[in-house]
Parts: C-alpha cells; structure tokens; sequence
C-alpha cells in the first residue's frame, strides 16, 4: 500500500477502504508518512468529501492513536460537553456541577484558548491554587467522589488529531466538514464518556457563520458519535453576541459563579440549563423536558453552586474567590468604550470583541503567550439596549500600558447603532438529536 495511491484515489472522488484509512493514521502517527502528502490528502478530502463510513472509521482510528481513557466503572452515568468555541463562553463552569449534581459523572478534559475563543483551562487557573493537572488515579477517585473533574489536555491523548489539525490549520483545509467532525469526536471517544452533548456556536463569535453551516456539522458529529457506540445530542447555540457579560478568564469564573448562586436569570443561564439538561436527559433516561424541571430545582435550590465549590476545593482551588469576586486581581487600566450616538445596539461582532480582549491580555494569539487572568472585558450593554451619547458600552481591563487604543478600535469596528431597536435573536435555534 503507498501514500500515493491513498492520495490519487481520494483526489479522483474515491472513497477510501478501512485499511487505507487506517494505514494512513497510523503511518502519520509513528511519523512515516511525510506532513507533506498528509496535506494533499486533506485537501483531497476538503474538495471531494468523505462518506459517512470514511468519517466514521476516521474518527475511530484517530480516538484510538494513543491513550483512550476508561470511564467503565462509571456505567452509563458519564458526561460531556464540547463547544466550537465562542466568545465569554463559560458554560462548562455551570453545566459540570449542575450535571453532577444530578448524579452524572463528568470526567471532562478540556483545553487552552487560542485566538478570540476562550479556554475552560485557563479560566480554571485564574483560581488561585486550582490544578488543572492531576494523576490518572486522582482524576478518577475525585470522579467517583465528586462526580466532576476537568482537566488540562494530558498524555497521549489522539495524537493523530494533534498533528493534523496543525497540519489543516497552515493548509486552508480547517473548514472540511469530515476532518472537523473527526477532529472533535476522536477527542471525545478517547475521553471515553457515555453520553456527549455539544454545544454548536452559531454566529459572528463562531466558527460556523449560519445555522446552515452549524446543522450540517452538528448533523455530522452526532451522527459519527451514535455510530461509534455513544448517545450524542447538538445543540446550536447563538454566538452572534458574546456570552454573559464578562470575556476573560477571572472574569467569566466570577460571572458563572454569581450566576449559579444568585439563580438570576440571564443568556449564560439560560444556555447552560439547556446544556445541562440535554446531558441530565441521557444519563438518567428522561426527556429534555423532565431534565429541566431537575435542572432548574437543583439551581435554585443551591445544589449546583454547593457542587460548583466542592469541585473547585477537590481540585485544590481557593473556594473564597468563588464566594467573593473581589478578592481576584484587578487590573492596572479600566478602560470605558462609549457609544459615540444616541440609538440603540444593532448589533456586536463577537469574534472582533474576544480580538480585543486578546489585544488587552486576555487571550493568546500563539500557542507560546502568556496571559493574563486579570484581563479582558466587562459588557455593560448588549444587542438590543437602548444607549445615549457617552453611555458605557463596555468597560476594558488590562495590564498593557498601550494596549487601549488598538482594543477600542476593535471595539468601534464591532458595535453598531442605529435609530430603531433589532428584533432579538433566539438563543438556541435547535437541537439535533
């Protein structure tokens, strides 16, 4: 068998067997197939498609490219959610302590942010003491214990995947429907839960532009996820605006756990519940609906944010900043963007206001830059809201002495006004099950 052929057939609209997609994966991995002839078969995938038995078989050889964690003791009581990425999306802050305060067992590895999307990771390690790396024997007693865990990437973890999506993201080859739908799933069959729930940004903040564009995806990955032996629901979430009112990694940690304790309602609850409930219905058998009335009774009752701090102390996290926000470090700069008209917000480009927030610190724009947890921006308006001449919009925070004007003018570009109020836009278009 040579790479050659593997490349040629595919290129000519051929759909590919079981062993070349295997002796493929395999020879990347270990290093014997060259980066060079990866990329022409990404590419030949990009142009000619793969069928669903190409995407599943795949996923399932790049989820068993390395390590694949067992999560059998659990049962059918495991649960995870994966997002496309977005902007002030801290929804697993909220939806891993509701789930496992409903008996689910949340065994999540989750990653760093780069570029405007936001890491679960980093805004984890903007609470002081909090680990996001722990033993395998760790990471499962405080699973059984706890019910919850999340974890920084660890091992060797689909290594296939690794190597390919820095191969697709130089090579115009990212946005292929088959190679995404591996990408995230093999990730989540290694990780080894039962049940998946994902979380399909749609949007300016997204990567996926239009509900067409999510659907066909989310369709895609449930898809491949059933095939594979697991049950998968997508839900497609509205990224046009970002979520919640904070971007930025302590920020978003004080949000998610005013929220979870105050019960007020708001866009991140509302998203998070749906999440949450979603995961609730495969775990405990049930439909959505009946999750929900769980869902709501466990946040209201306290239980989630109860779990939210065990989880947070489990991991070796000071639970006083998790009770009072203000203990976290405040930045140098408080910066005010202001609306410049009278009006109302017509509308915010989320992925030019998470562009800002790396500008102030917030985030990276290379693997190898460090940020700062204290940075990022507060929104005091939203889509919608009617503004004055002056009004403060948002409010930048950031330790860069001359990081303020480049943020603002990310800031200008992405916040519009105009005379009339925009009609609102759903916060979940639909669920994909």
């Amino acid at each position: 068998m040579r790479m050659y052929d593997i490349i040629h057939k595919k290129r000519e609209g051929y759909e590919l067997s079981d062993e070349e997609i295997t002796y493929f994966v395999e020879g990347f991995t270990k290093g014997e197939i060259p980066d060079y002839q990866a990329s022409a078969l990404c590419m030949a995938v990009f142009f000619r498609g793969m069928t669903v038995r190409e995407t599943v078989t795949l996923t399932d050889r790049m989820a068993r490219s390395g390590d694949c964690v067992d999560l059998s003791r659990f049962g059918d009581l495991t649960a995870d959610k994966h997002s496309t990425g977005g902007v002030g999306d801290k929804t697993t802050l909220l939806v891993a302590p509701i789930v496992a305060s409903l008996g689910g067992k949340v065994a999540k590895i989750s990653g760093r942010g780069l570029g405007h999307t936001g890491g679960t990771v980093d805004k984890l390690e903007s609470i002081p003491g909090f680990r996001t790396s722990i033993s395998a024997e760790e990471f499962m007693s405080q699973v059984e214990r706890v019910g919850l865990a999340v974890i920084g990437p660890t091992g060797n973890l689909t290594p296939a995947d690794k190597k390919l999506y820095a191969l697709r993201d130089v090579t115009a080859t990212v946005e292929a429907i088959p190679l995404i739908t591996s990408s995230i799933m093999s990730k989540k069959l290694a990780a080894g839960s039962k049940n998946i729930v994902l979380d399909v940004k749609v949007g300016s903040g997204a990567f996926m532009k239009t509900p067409a564009q999510a659907r066909e995806l989310a369709e895609s990955m449930v898809g491949i996820g059933k095939s594979c032996g697991r049950n998968v629901n997508a839900v497609l979430t509205n990224m046009n605006v970002p979520l919640g009112r904070a971007v930025g990694n302590s920020l978003e940690v004080a949000e998610a756990a005013e929220v979870l304790r105050t019960a007020k309602e708001c866009d991140l609850l509302q998203v998070s519940r749906t999440l949450a409930s979603h995961m609730v219905a495969l775990v405990a058998g049930i439909t959505p609906e009946e999750a929900e009335i769980r869902v709501r009774d466990t946040v209201i009752s306290g239980a989630a944010y109860r779990k939210m701090r065990e989880w947070i102390s489990a991991q070796g996290g000071d639970v006083s900043y998790i009770d009072d926000a203000s203990l976290f470090p405040k930045t140098a700069y408080a910066v005010p963007f202001v609306s410049a008209a009278d009006g109302y917000i017509l509308s915010m480009n989320a992925e030019l206001i998470g562009d800002a927030s790396v500008v102030l610190g917030a985030g990276r724009a290379s693997k190898s830059d460090v940020i700062d947890h204290a940075a990022g921006i507060i929104l005091e308006r939203k889509t919608g809201d009617e503004v004055k001449r002056g009004d403060v919009i948002m409010t930048l925070y950031t330790n860069r002495e001359n990081a303020e004007e480049s943020a603002l003018e990310y800031c200008r570009k992405a916040v519009a006004i105009g005379s009339e109020k925009p009609e609102s836009e759903p916060l979940i278009y639909e669920v994909i099950r």
